[in-house]
């Protein structure tokens, strides 16, 4: 019979990587289709939110080095 495919769900490393992508604003469309079909809603999230932390600390960082 026909047996529909679930799409294969991606690791958190993936999503990890398409996340860092996206807020760099280079993301191939053929890239982005795949990814909606593939990526956990719930990585995206805490992905996010750790890309969001590593830029923050490298910001304040870098205005601490600037500043002394």
């Amino acid at each position: 019979m026909g047996e529909s495919k679930q799409p294969e769900k991606s690791s958190f490393l993936y999503s990890l990587r398409a996340v860092v992508w996206s807020f760099t604003g280079l993301r191939r469309k053929s890239d982005f289709d795949t990814d909606s079909a593939k990526l956990n809603p719930v990585h995206i999230v805490i992905a996010g939110f750790l890309v969001v932390a590593c830029l923050i600390g490298i910001l304040i960082s870098i205005v601490k080095f600037v500043v002394l």
